[in-house]
């Protein structure tokens, strides 16, 4: 445009100005929209250009970003995007519950607590349609289950060995004992009940499967290393000790699973689980003060014990034993103990709840829409606590650990003595009132949630990789998301600091001369904030390349990758 001007002006007389001028406006100037123009002004909204808001502006764009994602595999392989060698997480096991964590545990699942002496009013009644003469039958099965376990069964040496053992404790000979007593007595319960409750013929069995969950966790005050590291920038000085969000990874150890194609009534609706009406208790502090110190570099996962895609998603009953508990110093007393108990029951349902989310499309960044409920039991075989978790809410991130509108409830019984002890080959003080308990997790029928949408964030079309009709694009997908959720690690290791460089490095600065290459020694390097896509493409071999293996020049070919830009 400006030389078509610049020649325009050559040819035109002095005089004649006013015409060059009229003809570069017509060419700028646009054609007239009457969809441009409204009748009141409309300005762009006003946005807040500080640190905080445009970090905050660009985290929700990450979160809207998996929410549109078509298929449960791609969200979740989104998640661990960020972190090529994965997120620096608190790992909790099941089992690991260090003294008085009972309130960090509820505040770090927004859990409400209520301690009861039975099941909630949804169980009234269920057990009355099974009648005495079931009771009775079982009655004298599960006696008969539970003296084989006890004293008639021989186990070899590596199943069950003495506690003079130095490789073996009380606890674990506990729970291996406690996982045959959960065998048996969900085998005698299952083939009683199959034949009037049709859910528990099609209902699923997983004895020890791999539980794995993963969320975000908000209102943390930041690690030392993260305050330092702001501190020494003047812009991030005043937010050093701001609160900050940490990852969680939980690691569940479950006896026994059933699961079923359809989730199980909730107890409560959405509407009435609200966190002002229910207390969930405030944790200020960094874990570390309770004995979390489990800390570990790892790629988030979300595992309920089987693979996306399997038609028996929703969690009906789950089996934990109680072992940890003989490790736990007498020093604590009966009440630490329960609370410690409590704290497991927690941990185990909100761990398994939160994958089953993630399986509908939901995760630690996108609400869920409906609740799900999960019934859990932790037991030695002689002691039974029963647990009833509705899962409301899984944002726990950022502003929401503190200020979401919904918070996740949890009933809670404490143990029941099933029997008193085994006494001359005879069960004494049986108790039934511990059965029609149990019986009453089992009765509870799975039902269809009439208008509500399951799975509202996946593409209906296509809810799983697997259903991918591209066929290098399904086996990509496929073979990365297995990789990932494998554990294996990458195969180019982490960045590591030797020693010597902590000590005459860092630490000392006592080799000024060397030349820095190391990534502490380089300005604004971090080599754990690389993105998980940040590699070179797996190379192609000539002989598979599409043009085949003809001689002269070919460009390097590498396989293609299909990663959601």
């Amino acid at each position: 445009m400006k030389k078509f001007a610049k020649m325009y002006i050559i040819r035109l007389r002095r005089n004649d100005t006013p015409v060059l001028f009229k003809c570069i406006r017509k060419m700028l100037c646009t054609t007239h929209n009457d969809g441009e123009y409204t009748k009141t002004p409309e300005y762009p909204p006003i946005l807040d250009m500080s640190f905080k808001a445009r970090k905050w502006r660009e985290v929700q764009s990450w979160h809207e970003k998996i929410k549109k994602l078509p298929t449960v595999e791609e969200k979740l392989f989104e998640i661990n995007m960020p972190r090529y060698y994965g997120w620096p997480c608190l790992v909790l096991e099941e089992g690991v519950i260090p003294y008085n964590s009972l309130k960090f545990l509820q505040y770090a699942t927004r859990t409400h607590l209520i301690e009861t002496e039975s099941l909630p009013e949804h169980y009234a009644g269920a057990i009355d349609s099974c009648g005495s003469e079931l009771c009775d039958t079982l009655k004298s099965q599960i006696e008969d289950a539970l003296l084989f376990e006890m004293c008639d069964s021989r186990r070899r040496n590596h199943d069950l060995l003495t506690e003079e053992d130095d490789y073996i404790t009380p606890g674990n000979v506990e729970d291996i004992l406690a996982d045959s007593v959960i065998s048996q007595i969900n085998n005698v319960i299952i083939s009683n009940l199959a034949q009037r409750y049709p859910h528990l013929l099609t209902a699923q069995l997983d004895c020890k499967p791999r539980l794995e969950s993963f969320w975000f966790l908000g209102g943390l005050p930041p690690t030392e290393s993260v305050r330092k590291s702001k501190e020494g920038r003047k812009w991030q000085a005043p937010m050093a000790n701001d609160p900050v969000d940490r990852t969680f990874q939980y690691v569940g150890k479950p006896s026994l699973q059933l699961r079923g194609d359809l989730p199980l009534p909730p107890l409560m609706d959405l509407a009435e689980c609200k966190s002002s009406e229910f207390e969930v208790p405030r944790f200020k502090f960094d874990p570390s003060v309770l004995g979390f110190v489990n800390r570990d570099r790892r790629l988030g996962k979300n595992i309920p014990g089987f693979w996306p895609g399997d038609p028996c998603e929703f969690g009906l009953l789950s089996f934990h034993t109680r072992g940890n508990m003989l490790e736990r110093p007498a020093r604590y007393g009966e009440d630490e103990h329960q609370e410690a108990l409590h704290a497991q029951g927690i941990l185990a349902s909100y761990g398994w709840l939160l994958p089953q989310a993630c399986y509908q499309g939901f995760s630690t960044f996108n609400e869920v829409t409906y609740p799900l409920v999960t019934q859990t039991v932790i037991t030695n075989g002689r002691l039974w606590s029963f647990y009833t978790y509705q899962l409301n809410t899984t944002l726990l991130h950022a502003h929401y650990a503190t200020e979401n509108e919904r918070c996740n409830i949890c009933w809670a019984t404490k143990p029941m003595a099933l029997y008193e002890r085994v006494e001359d080959g005879k069960l004494v003080g049986f108790n039934p009132d511990v059965l029609k308990t149990l019986l009453k997790f089992y009765i509870n029928t799975p039902q269809r949630r009439e208008g509500v949408e399951l799975k509202p964030f996946l593409n209906h079309n296509v809810l799983h990789v697997a259903g991918i009709q591209d066929d290098e694009r399904r086996e990509w997908w496929e073979n990365q998301f297995k990789y990932m959720y494998s554990g294996r690690p990458r195969h180019r290791l982490p960045y590591e600091m030797y020693h010597w460089e902590k000590i005459y490095k860092i630490d000392h600065n006592t080799r000024p001369l060397d030349k820095r290459t190391r990534p502490f020694e380089l300005p604004g390097v971090n080599p754990y904030k690389r993105r998980y896509d940040d590699h070179a493409p797996k190379y192609m071999p000539r002989k598979l390349r599409p043009e085949g293996r003809e001689k002269g020049f070919r460009r390097i070919t590498f396989y293609k990758t299909f990663y959601n830009k």
